[in-house]
C-alpha cells in the first residue's frame, strides 16, 4: 500500500479543524510557525498543506497577511438570494420554522454537551446582549440584532454537532437580516416585546448553563413561537387598518 503523504494528513487535520469549527468563514488561521508547532511537523511540509488547501478553495492566501478560511465556505445563501428571501413574506415565515426546528436542536445538545470554555463564550455573547437591551432603541444602531444572531450562533457551536454549526453559519448572515427586520416589526408598536424577547434568551442561558437540556429545547421553541405569534399578530393588525383606510377613502 502507498504510503500517505505527510502534508495530506496535515491538510487533513486542518480539514478537521475547520469542521469542527476552530476557525469560521473568512477567519485568519494562526501562525505558520505555531501550527507546525501544533502538529508536531516541519513548516515545508506545513506549506505544503496548505498550498493544497489554497488550490481546492478551501483556503485562501493573502500576501503578505497570512492565510484565511474561504469567505463562502459550504455557503450557499448569496445575497440574491437573501434579497428573496427578505422580500418574501412566506421566506420569512419558512425561515422562522427552520429556526424553530435547527436552534430548538442546538439549544438541546448545547445543555448537554457545553464545556468550560464553551459557556464562558456564551457568557460574553449574552453579556454583549443584554448591554445593548439596555439601551433605548433610538441610540442603538443596530448592534442589538447583530448580538441576538451571534447569540444564536455561539449556541450552536457549543452543541459540538457539526451539521447544525455549520447549517447556522452558513445561515447566519439571513437570520442576522432577519432578526434586523422582525426587531423593526416588533418594537414599533410599543407592546413590550423587546423586554419579553430578552427574557426569554435569559431563560435559555440560565437552562443551557445549569445544563437542563428539555429546558432549553422548551425555552427555544418558546422563543421562536413568541416572534411568529408577535408577527402574526402585527400583520393581521396592519391588514384591519388598510381594510379601515379603504372603507374611510369609499365614504369620501
Amino acid at each position: 500500500m502507498k504510503r500517505r503523504r505527510l502534508s495530506d494528513e496535515i491538510a487533513d487535520k486542518i480539514k478537521t479543524l475547520i469542521l469542527d469549527g476552530a476557525w469560521g468563514n473568512g477567519e485568519r488561521l494562526p501562525p505558520e510557525r505555531e501550527l507546525a508547532e501544533r502538529f508536531g511537523v516541519s513548516r515545508p511540509s506545513l506549506r505544503e498543506a496548505i498550498h493544497s488547501l489554497v488550490a481546492t478553495g478551501l483556503l485562501r492566501s493573502q500576501h503578505g497577511g497570512g492565510t484565511y478560511v474561504a469567505d463562502e465556505v459550504g455557503n450557499s445563501f448569496r445575497d440574491p438570494l437573501q434579497a428573496i428571501l427578505l422580500s418574501s413574506p412566506d421566506a420569512q415565515r419558512d425561515l422562522l420554522e427552520f429556526r424553530h426546528m435547527v436552534e430548538g436542536a442546538c439549544s438541546f445538545y448545547a445543555a448537554q454537551r457545553a464545556t468550560a470554555a464553551d459557556r464562558q463564550r456564551l457568557t460574553a455573547a449574552f453579556e454583549r446582549l443584554k448591554a445593548h437591551h439596555t439601551q433605548s432603541l433610538s441610540a442603538d444602531d443596530g448592534s442589538e440584532e447583530s448580538a441576538d444572531a451571534h447569540f444564536h450562533l455561539v449556541i450552536a457551536e457549543a452543541s459540538h454537532n457539526t451539521i447544525l454549526l455549520h447549517t447556522m453559519r452558513n445561515t447566519y448572515d439571513v437570520i442576522g437580516n432577519e432578526v434586523r427586520v422582525n426587531f423593526g416589526g416588533m418594537f414599533s408598536d410599543g407592546s413590550g416585546a423587546r423586554d419579553d424577547l430578552m427574557q426569554q434568551h435569559q431563560a435559555l442561558y440560565d437552562a443551557i448553563m445549569e445544563g437542563r437540556a428539555r429546558d432549553a429545547l422548551d425555552a427555544a421553541h418558546a422563543h421562536i413561537r413568541y416572534v411568529q405569534d408577535t408577527l402574526l399578530r402585527l400583520e393581521q393588525a396592519q391588514v384591519r387598518e388598510a381594510r379601515s383606510l379603504r372603507r374611510r377613502s369609499d365614504l369620501l
